[in-house]
């Protein structure tokens, strides 16, 4: 599938669609657009309507609006579950990005263009702007003070939708001070702009330490801010010591990123194994199933078989504690989604000690290299190659690969489990 997307360098908007991109492994062309040329002329139009970016261009037809670009794009994947698990999970994911639309993007932008002089400054439209956000972060900071991410236990939608909204404002307008005030939300933006998914599309994001300045001790990258709403022809030209601010603003394009070694893998040496397929073979039927679809599809010469193991079970009190290990281990797999498969689970619990943390994987490849260069916490565990030729290790495979909690597995209780699909 060819997918284009028409906007300016360093739109936040366009983040959203991006970001999503990385998640569901897709690839989003950006060619070089001018707006001034463009944006009024019959072609463009036709794909939307205001003349306004982003535009999607697919196979069927061009999307506009950004939100609707987000969506389309979340969901040509639903095995990545950016999206959520369920109906009622999507349903949330779209509260959270109404909301974001309605409660951050206007004023956000109101406080953060008088900055970088996309507008002139006003102090009570910067004041009521401030005023805005902050009301917003405040109900953010409450939804935030016992959950990890927005809507579920991964990052989804949801989280791109509102970090793309904050990406600036965070650079440019909330200092060390403001940021205080919310320290769930800042702790959740700081979890979510690391991820490799985000540094793909935004690069480092250096938080602001005064009042519209960047904090120079982290040299992050910026792009030139772009303007979704706001008409070329409507737009004041900006005096010279203005435009220097936007100047200063923008950086070269970042060069286009080299192809992940397992994406060259796939080129030189493909494999009849596709993982894509296991994965909806192994979600869409019960074990007897799936269990014998296997074996019929697995290749051993171009994938392989794992088992793990904390290397610090002696060290785990709580039981909770180690269900979100292995929740942040699933979750920073991100990077090799499309090349792994994995099961892991929490054993034991304070009342049925030693609580103990296992899994079970598959690689594209024939190591784990690329999960370890990928997560770090993988260096946190032994890895053994498991012989895909031995009756006994086949059935160990099954039982991991369809253990549920409050069952058993290698004759311990499961208390906690997630699956890395």
């Amino acid at each position: 599938m060819t997918l284009q997307l028409y906007t300016y360098p360093g739109n936040f908007r366009a983040f959203k669609a991006l970001v999503a991109a990385e998640y569901v492994g897709v690839d989003i062309d950006v060619p070089d657009f001018d707006m001034e040329k463009t944006a009024k002329t019959p072609s463009f139009l036709a794909m939307s309507p205001m003349g306004k970016v982003p535009v999607l261009k697919t196979p069927q037809g061009a999307i506009f609006e950004s939100n609707a670009i987000a969506r389309y794009v979340a969901r040509l994947r639903k095995d990545s579950e950016i999206y959520g698990r369920t109906f009622y999970e999507s349903a949330l994911i779209d509260s959270w990005v109404d909301f974001c639309a309605h409660e951050l993007e206007l004023p956000c932008t109101m406080w953060v263009y008088p900055i970088i002089g996309y507008m002139p400054f006003n102090a009570a439209a910067s004041a009521k702007a401030k005023e805005h956000v902050t009301d917003a972060l405040d109900s953010l900071e409450r939804h935030l003070v016992d959950k990890t991410y927005i809507v579920g236990d991964a990052i989804t939608l949801a989280d791109i939708t509102l970090v793309s909204a904050l990406v600036y404002p965070a650079k440019l307008a909330m200092d060390k001070l403001f940021r205080a005030r919310f320290p769930n939300v800042f702790r959740w933006f700081d979890l979510c702009v690391h991820q490799p998914q985000f540094v793909a599309v935004i690069g480092d994001v250096a938080l602001a330490d005064k009042k519209g300045k960047k904090d120079k001790s982290n040299k992050g990258s910026d792009a030139n801010i772009s303007v979704e709403n706001a008409s070329r022809d409507k737009k004041e030209k900006l005096p010279k010591k203005e435009k220097a601010k936007v100047e200063q603003l923008t950086e070269p394009k970042p060069e286009k990123k080299k192809d992940h070694p397992l994406k060259i893998l796939d080129k030189e040496e493909p494999s009849e194994f596709v993982g894509d397929v296991w994965k909806k073979v192994y979600s869409n039927n019960p074990p007897d199933v799936w269990k014998k679809q296997f074996w019929e599809m697995y290749d051993p010469k171009g994938w392989s078989l794992w088992v793990c193991r904390f290397k610090y079970n002696h060290e785990n009190e709580k039981q909770f504690m180690c269900a979100n290990a292995i929740g942040g281990f699933v979750q920073r797999s991100d990077a090799v989604r499309k090349w792994a498969f994995g099961a892991m689970f929490v054993t034991g619990s304070e009342q049925d000690l030693p609580i103990e943390i296992s899994g079970v994987w598959l690689m594209r490849g024939q190591s784990v290299e690329h999960l370890k260069d990928a997560n770090d916490d993988a260096l946190c565990y032994t890895w053994t190659k498991i012989d895909h030729t031995s009756q006994e290790m086949m059935d160990f495979v099954a039982e991991y690969w369809a253990a549920d909690v409050d069952g058993y597995l290698e004759g311990k209780l499961v208390t906690d489990g997630k699956v890395f699909k």
